[in-house]
């Protein structure tokens, strides 16, 4: 029988993705003076990832909160209050998919104007 959903795996999983990984990819990102676009996609998607991996996280420690005899973690991940915990991974998914969207309509502006220059009768 779990004593605490606190001690789990899943826990310090849910602390390494929701807080240690992001703070690591923006720091890089931002120490970074030139970047590549490839990897400004792969930050996005990988921010769409970590949203995923923790709404995962949060649903297993859910699932253990509610079999353990803890009465915090109950309250934590069986209640309301969880609620909050969702709101982080709704930004790291709404991050990533401006990032990812950022880097489309940028790719677009530049293949107009580029058929523009190659038709300019078109136009």
């Amino acid at each position: 029988m779990v004593v605490s959903a606190f001690s789990e795996i899943e826990f310090f999983l849910l602390i390494i993705f929701s807080i240690v990984l992001p703070a690591g990819i923006y720091g890089y990102m931002m120490w970074k003076k030139v970047i590549s676009r490839g990897a400004v996609l792969m930050f996005g998607i990988t921010l769409i990832a970590i949203a995923g991996v923790c709404v995962f996280l949060l649903q297993r420690l859910k699932v253990i909160a509610a079999a353990s005899p803890s009465f915090i973690d109950d309250r934590m991940f069986s209640s309301e209050i969880s609620l909050a915990l969702y709101l982080l991974p709704a930004l790291f998914a709404g991050v990533g998919v401006n990032v990812i969207s950022h880097l489309l309509i940028r790719h677009l502006e530049k293949a107009e104007k580029q058929f523009d220059q190659e038709n300019p009768k078109r136009s």
